[in-house]
């Protein structure tokens, strides 16, 4: 099937009636770079403010073919580590949630996101997960009690 528009022209026409949620996502120094492609990828098309990267990432080029250019249509914001992250956080009023698999997660299903102030998820390394520090000021969601 051939496209009249491209990626980018199919994007543009449809962010004029598109919004975004009091949502935003922290990634944190995610081993494989393709998966901050696909994290950027998802909150853009669900409606995400921002993307927050923690630690190391790949520069902006190397994000918007990681991304197939969704990275042009969300706010990214970089820190170097979780303390100038979780900072960021209290001085916004921004609830954190981590995804966590943990004897202390809730259920993901049942979980519910306070209506009254911006929520940030955080998906923590592929292999360490979310950093004990950033735990500790955030409430855990995932597969509860596993």
């Amino acid at each position: 099937m051939h496209r009249a528009e491209t990626r980018k022209q199919r994007y543009n026409n449809k962010k004029k009636d598109s919004f975004s949620y009091p949502v935003e996502v922290a990634c944190i120094n995610f081993k494989h770079e393709p998966n901050i492609g696909y994290v950027i990828r998802a909150a853009a098309c669900f409606g995400a403010s921002k993307v927050n990267l923690i630690g190391s990432s790949p520069e902006v080029k190397e994000l918007r073919e990681l991304s197939g250019s969704t990275v042009d249509y969300i706010e990214l914001q970089r820190f170097s580590n979780p303390h100038d992250f979780l900072n960021y956080c209290k001085e916004n009023d921004i609830h954190i949630v981590s995804a966590e698999i943990s004897t202390n997660s809730k259920n993901l299903y049942k979980y519910n996101y306070p209506k009254d102030r911006k929520v940030c998820i955080v998906v923590g390394n592929e292999q360490t997960g979310v950093p004990t520090d950033i735990l500790q000021h955030s409430e855990e969601i995932g597969r509860a009690h596993v």
